[in-house]
Order: structure tokens, then C-alpha cells, then sequence
């Protein structure tokens, strides 16, 4: 399954049963667009959709903008194409395919992170492929970074190739252990509105 480490111990994703929110009522009802590559493709039909990671195509002197919307609203992530080209490059090309598109956030644990970009719901999906790691940024408060395995199943500290997580507070414990790639600009209100098995209804990417 892919973790991130918290404090001393690793704590897994622990396998849930995709259940519905209860009859809850949403303040947003975004619609995903229709026509992109995966928009009828069943989400766990998506688990190891890919043979490999994409090409790189995105032009880093560009600032890539990543709006993730949800029923509790929007998240505006500015990714970091300096830093980070790789996983930028990757969000930016899954979020184009509709990958993410009606996923939902597996895994959420209060002021440490929310986590989402599994196909199959369970920590343990993906769409075929890993990342190099690019390890180097601090985990400051409303950070994305890709999850990954455990260091004993992945010595390179490969990055999933869809599941992210965000932080709810500073992570320090996380320096040097996984690949941050971009930062919440806007909606660290609705971050933290977040509860498990939300939806991501669709990614939208923006580039200046």
C-alpha cells in the first residue's frame, strides 16, 4: 500500500468500504467535463490503466495551477515546475486524462493529512506506474507530495504515479521522505472540511 510516515511509526491505509455520505447535502455540485479520455472509464477500471509515466511536456517557465473540485468546494494547488517537474508534469497529464475524476479521498487524518488518487479506493491502486522521487521540499502546511511504499518495499522512494496527499499542519517529520511537488494557494478551508470518501469530481489545470 502506498503510506507516508507519521512521527516514528508508519501508518498504513487501511482498506475501506467505498460507502456514501449518509444523504449529506453538498454546498457545490461541480460536473466533471464530459469527452476526455477516461470520463467513462469506471474508476477502478483506471488501476494500472498505464504502462509507463508520461512523457515530459510541460514547459517549466509556465506557472501550472491545479483546481481539484469537490461538493465542499474548490482546492487551487500552484504545482511547482522548477522544483518538482516530474510530478508536475505527471498531475498535470492524469488530471488532462480524467484519472481523478469522481475518485475519492480514501484516507483522512485530522491535523495530518488528507490523501486521495486511488483508483480501487484502498491505498493500494495506482495507474501502472511510479516517479522518480524528487525529494527536496519542506512539508509546510498545505503541501502536496506523493505517497509512495514503505522504504523496505521501495529503497528509491519511487513516488505513486496518482496517489497525493495534502497536509492539514507543518509535517516536519516528513522532510527528506517524500516528493512535494506544489502548494494549496486557495481552499485550505475546504482542505479541512474534507471527511473520507469525499469526492474528487474533477481536476482542472490552468497555465500562464
Amino acid at each position: 500500500m502506498f503510506i507516508i510516515r507519521r512521527i516514528a511509526a508508519i501508518i498504513y491505509a487501511i482498506p475501506l468500504i467505498l460507502t456514501g455520505c449518509g444523504g449529506e447535502n453538498f454546498p457545490f455540485n461541480p460536473i466533471a467535463p464530459t469527452g476526455r479520455p477516461l470520463s467513462d472509464v469506471p474508476p477502478a477500471q483506471r488501476f494500472d490503466f498505464y504502462a509507463s509515466a508520461p512523457d515530459v511536456t510541460i514547459d517549466a517557465s509556465k506557472t501550472y495551477t491545479a483546481i481539484i473540485h469537490t461538493r465542499r468546494g474548490d482546492i487551487v494547488i500552484e504545482l511547482d515546475a522548477q522544483n518538482a517537474p516530474l510530478h508536475t508534469n505527471n498531475f498535470v497529464f492524469v488530471s488532462e486524462q480524467g484519472f481523478y475524476d469522481g475518485l475519492k479521498f480514501h484516507r483522512v487524518e485530522s491535523g495530518f493529512v488528507i490523501q486521495g488518487g486511488d483508483p480501487i479506493g484502498n491505498g493500494a491502486g495506482g495507474p501502472g506506474y511510479n516517479l522518480p522521487a524528487e525529494i527536496g521540499l519542506p512539508h509546510g502546511e498545505g503541501v502536496i507530495a506523493a505517497a509512495r511504499l514503505s522504504d523496505a518495499a521501495n529503497p528509491e522512494r519511487l513516488s505513486s504515479g496518482s496517489q497525493y496527499y495534502i497536509t492539514l499542519a507543518p509535517q516536519p517529520v516528513l522532510d527528506g521522505l517524500y516528493s512535494v511537488f506544489g502548494r494549496v494557494t486557495a481552499g485550505f478551508d475546504v482542505v479541512q472540511k474534507i471527511k473520507k470518501d469525499d469526492m474528487m469530481v474533477w481536476v482542472e489545470i490552468q497555465v500562464q
